[in-house]
């Protein structure tokens, strides 16, 4: 379930920065996903 939010993150913050939308909210984005992807690895090597 993380790792489908992250992903989906990812394409939206691609998708934002290709076409110059919403640019502080890109890098939260950004940064969203990036934690999500961290905590997705800690959780299944838990």
């Amino acid at each position: 379930m993380l790792a489908l939010i992250g992903i989906l993150l990812i394409i939206l913050w691609l998708g934002g920065f290709f076409m110059h939308i919403a640019g502080g909210f890109i890098h939260l984005v950004l940064v969203l996903a990036v934690v999500f992807f961290v905590l997705h690895l800690l959780r299944g090597k838990a």
